[in-house]
């Protein structure tokens, strides 16, 4: 049993994905935490997440892997298909033996309440975890010896140190940073699920499957034990609301696909409500600590979704951060300045190449023969190396690039 510390609590501010997985990393190394929740309650919106093998080895450090494969599906393959035409560019064969071995760990597909409901879980089991709700941190006063957080309603907290994981729109970042808004991509993500009857039954496939159309991408793949699936919908648009649960408007979708694959518009028409997210990012930095404070996860380096690893980032920084501090003895200055060096570089590399992504899903005329060209006779090896420094390149801290 890990002997507590008996420092102050270290504050968290955000009780999302990152920042549970933070407080459950800190606690199982005998830290006491408080997390401090805007919301009043708990929750995560209803969409899919996709958990690469690197977010599987920060699962096994802390000991959540049977956890999330109770209502994750492992699906058969990664597939992009024409948007326009229906033809196949690539298939990548991911759960599969050779994979395996590459990795040493699989790739989900997950319901994000099921791996936020995972986390919360284990964290309610953890004595030294405590939870404040409707507790939206508005400041904080880095005292030499200890932070003061404010919330929006006057009330105050104090810790041993405070760690931001208050998402894109972190109020805590332009304290720390001062880069002002995220960047707002051009791009807008309409998601939904439904159950898998509604389905068609030719498109009830174990993949997760992307088509690629001009401007446009449709992703689909099942959630929850099979039960569900899940459907991402994006599209270039002038369109803007801060924020990342509204609702979207089915006539702008059907006017961004109109004329795609007859399979692309028989999964679209079938969704009656879709929630509509702005996709944004920033440009990587490498400082997002100042003395007793930092920032994980999409405060510290927000990322566009093409590379499905905004969780798994966030959760690899929150491994990191609570090795960090266990190595520097509750020197939190050190820990945190150690844990952002370790970071940077990697989170820079994810955002900058899930935007080159985005390039590549969306492209029309010669770009998307390019594509296709580029694409169709690479092997399921070629694939595997080229995700090497993502899925395989780091230690089971999330510290060291290997």
């Amino acid at each position: 049993m890990t002997t507590p510390h008996r420092d102050d609590p270290i504050l968290i501010a955000g009780g999302g994905i990152g920042g549970l997985a933070a407080a459950l990393a800190l606690a199982r190394k005998g830290h006491a935490v408080h997390v401090l929740e805007r919301e009043a309650e708990f929750a995560e919106v209803g969409a899919g997440i996709q958990l690469a093998p690197n977010v599987f080895k920060m699962f096994e450090r802390l000991e959540l892997t049977d956890a999330i494969l109770k209502t994750a599906v492992l699906p058969e393959a990664l597939v992009m298909l024409d948007g326009l035409s229906g033809e196949a560019i690539t298939r990548i064969p991911v759960n599969s033996n050779a994979f395996r071995t590459r990795f040493n760990f699989p790739y989900a597909v997950t319901y994000r309440p099921d791996l936020h409901s995972a986390l919360l879980e284990a964290c309610r089991a953890e004595p030294l975890i405590a939870f404040n709700n409707a507790a939206p941190v508005e400041g904080f006063e880095d005292t030499g010896s200890g932070v003061r957080v404010f919330t929006r309603e006057g009330r105050e907290f104090s810790g041993a140190a405070l760690i931001a994981a208050d998402g894109v729109w972190s109020r805590m970042r332009e304290k720390l940073v001062g880069d002002g808004k995220p960047r707002i991509s051009g791009h807008i993500a309409y998601r939904a699920v439904l159950p898998v009857s509604a389905v068609p039954e030719h498109l009830r496939l174990q993949a997760a499957v992307l088509w690629a159309g001009p401007k446009t991408h449709l992703v689909h793949y099942p959630l929850h034990r099979g039960e569900i699936f899940n459907l991402v919908a994006v599209f270039h648009s002038d369109r803007y609301e801060e924020g990342w649960n509204v609702f979207g408007a089915p006539d702008e979708l059907a006017l961004r696909f109109r004329g795609q694959h007859r399979d692309v518009l028989a999964m679209l028409e079938r969704i009656a409500s879709w929630r509509m997210w702005v996709l944004c990012d920033r440009e990587p930095v490498r400082n997002w600590s100042i003395g007793r404070v930092t920032l994980l996860g999409d405060a510290a380096h927000p990322m566009l979704q093409y590379l499905a690893q905004g969780a798994c980032m966030a959760i690899e920084d929150a491994v990191c951060l609570a090795s960090k501090v266990e190595a520097y003895r509750s020197d939190y200055a050190a820990a945190f300045l150690a844990y952002q060096n370790a970071r940077y570089l990697r989170t820079a590399r994810v955002q900058l190449t899930a935007r080159f992504y985005g390039d590549l899903y969306h492209a029309a005329g010669v770009t998307a023969e390019l594509r296709a060209l580029m694409l169709k006779d690479r092997t399921p090896e070629q694939a595997y190396d080229g995700v090497r420094w993502l899925y395989a390149g780091i230690d089971a801290d999330g510290c060291q690039q290997l």
